[in-house]
């Protein structure tokens, strides 16, 4: 079975959106996922980018964008009143999740948290009680975040990710090649289909 790499961070709203349609894209075109956080604050530092949302143009389009995305999903949406948020324990709890099979019900539960209900996801009690209450094992997720083994594998990611040339979140990785953004699935599907050329 092919598989599709997300590389995803929990501060980016469009990841948020992605992350709520690649679980059904994949059941469709046969591929499985691999939730894959890394911290996209350290590619911009790397990279010398700006965050798009500091920038007021592109801010003041992009929150009517995330609007219209959220509406045609039928997802809820809610601009964080932190913004933008230290995301490091978020990734490493979907990271600890991933390493047990749950990197899908972990990232959703975190980015329903942040961007669908506003919560500050840079503190334990929140990552804690959205890990709980998708089902899983809050308690085991939190401790693990403190662990080498998780925080090796967010570093590793995020090396990766430059490696790879992603820039953005979320990217998808299908066969070496690069689909950025939530508006991209529909290429990375036909991809995936043969209906188009990578």
């Amino acid at each position: 079975m092919s598989s599709i790499d997300f590389y995803w961070e929990p501060g980016s709203p469009y990841t948020y959106l992605a992350a709520t349609q690649i679980g059904a894209l994949a059941r469709e075109t046969g591929t499985t996922v691999h939730w894959k956080a890394f911290l996209l604050g350290k590619v911009f530092q790397a990279r010398k980018m700006t965050l798009p949302a500091a920038i007021p143009a592109k801010a003041s389009y992009m929150f009517k964008d995330l609007a219209r995305w959220s509406a045609l999903y039928d997802v809820p949406f809610s601009m964080p009143k932190v913004f933008p948020v230290n995301s490091m324990l978020a990734s490493r709890a979907g990271t600890a999740a991933a390493q047990q099979g749950q990197g899908e019900a972990a990232a959703l539960a975190l980015l329903g948290a942040y961007w669908g209900r506003g919560e500050d996801i840079s503190q334990p009690e929140i990552v804690h009680a959205a890990l709980d209450a998708a089902g899983l094992d809050g308690a085991a997720l939190m401790a693990a975040t403190q662990t080498d083994a998780v925080k090796d594998v967010v570093r590793s990611n995020t090396e990766a990710a430059m490696d790879l040339g992603i820039f953005g979140a979320p990217t998808m990785v299908y066969q070496g090649e690069l689909f950025w953004g939530n508006d991209r699935l529909d290429v990375l599907k036909a991809v995936i289909q043969g209906r188009i050329k990578a």
